[in-house]
């Protein structure tokens, strides 16, 4: 019986809603435009954030970076404690690889300004230098697509080689195999001897296709005592089954023995990990979804008025269609479920459109301009629902004033 009311309700609202085609236009467009603000502000959110998230994953959740500044910023961030504080050292980094029990690995990184890097006629500015201890290949996972990566005895003595990533191997040897060719950075001549598979853009330009990874030892050489100046960064993961915070409380130890620092000192070093990032990232998310809300909330809330105002001009015209269902026997729950149906049946039909215009979005932007967005099921069936609800609440009042109508008063009603 349920279902009979409903499907004879839903049939009545859209021959209602057909025969005022106008006016049920312009009733969507409220709930329409309010849908897709709230959900456009959404999707833009949850696509970028699964990226982020996504790129901020591939550098390791578990992995701590031991450096100078911590990752955490606050509204009162005391930098001017953190800018005296000493860099990691190789030293540091050698007793500590020593020392440490509950690593997996441990590398040391650093970035360089490589200048203009050179091969042949073929040049690139602002070369970007990342130098590396030997098993940073195991902490950051990449492949090797020509050659191969440095060998220990390279790697300890700082022989001057180079692995280049694939656009910048495309960029200065095209249309040739780069392994065992010359090229010019630091100001130094390098031996390529391997060229990383493309890896393409994430969302936090941390993509190696852009550098040139070189023995971190190397570098110690052709720097010298300016190699501190550099800010290196230990990076250390954790063996399997052992917490990081195990790992971490470990680290602070020896740093703090390595430093000779005395227990009533603070440390004067930081070890940071991912999840801090994902943390502030989450906040920011957080407020975009609050402004999508602002600002497609009030668009709602407009169109839900603008549904309720045009049931209560639907159920004046229907008086006396009302009297006379009611003087055949229709149930004052079958009035009440007529109108609340139309009601819903015209918000759902705003938040379809709403909905579409959105995906005609996502469809643009990720083949229109190569920037991915995606329509998730869950921002799906909350435009829905707000529809259904909006639906409901708006056509409450109109259903009930039709429900309780006199059936006599109803009939003689011009």
């Amino acid at each position: 019986m349920i279902l009979k009311l409903v499907r004879e309700g839903f049939l009545f609202a859209l021959s209602a809603l057909w025969g005022n085609r106008l006016r049920t236009v312009l009733s969507l467009l409220g709930i329409t435009i309010g849908i897709f603000a709230v959900i456009s502000v959404f999707t833009f959110v949850d696509s970028w954030e699964m990226r982020i998230r996504s790129s901020l994953s591939s550098l390791g959740d578990d992995v701590v970076y031991l450096e100078k500044w911590p990752w955490q910023f606050g509204s009162s961030y005391p930098w001017w404690k953190y800018m005296n504080r000493p860099v990691a050292s190789y030293k540091e980094f050698e007793m500590l690889q020593d020392r440490t029990q509950t690593a997996r690995v441990m590398t040391m990184t650093t970035n360089v300004n490589g200048g203009v890097a050179k091969a042949g006629n073929l040049s690139l500015n602002s070369a970007t230098v990342k130098a590396v201890s030997h098993d940073y290949q195991v902490l950051r996972e990449f492949e090797i697509s020509k050659g191969r990566y440095f060998s220990p005895n390279e790697s300890q003595l700082g022989s001057r080689v180079v692995v280049l990533g694939a656009s910048v191997a495309d960029a200065l040897f095209p249309n040739i195999d780069p392994t065992n060719k010359q090229v010019l950075v630091m100001g130094q001549k390098l031996t390529v001897i391997g060229v990383l598979a493309q890896e393409g853009n994430n969302a936090i330009n941390m993509s190696i296709d852009n550098e040139f990874l070189v023995p971190i030892n190397m570098v110690r050489r052709v720097r010298g005592g300016d190699f501190g100046r550099l800010y290196p960064i230990i990076m250390v993961q954790p063996k399997s089954g052992i917490p990081v915070a195990e790992l971490k409380a470990e680290l602070t130890g020896h740093m703090r023995a390595i430093r000779r620092i005395r227990p009533t000192e603070e440390d004067n070093f930081a070890l940071n990990q991912i999840s801090f990032l994902a943390n502030q990232l989450g906040q920011l998310f957080s407020a975009l979804t609050v402004i999508g809300w602002l600002v497609g909330g009030f668009s709602i809330l407009v169109g839900g008025f603008g549904i309720a105002n045009i049931m209560f001009v639907s159920v004046y015209e229907r008086t006396s269609q009302i009297g006379i269902q009611k003087a055949l026997g229709a149930k004052n729950y079958f009035i009440l479920l007529q109108f609340l149906i139309e009601s819903v049946v015209l918000s759902l039909m705003g938040g379809v459109l709403g909905l579409l215009v959105v995906w005609i979005m996502t469809l643009i932007a990720t083949y229109g301009f190569d920037t991915e967005l995606t329509l998730t099921l869950g921002n799906i069936l909350l435009a829905v629902t707000v529809s259904v609800v909006i639906g409901v609440i708006a056509g409450l009042l109109p259903a009930l004033r039709a429900s309780r109508m006199d059936p006599v008063e109803a009939i003689r009603f011009n």
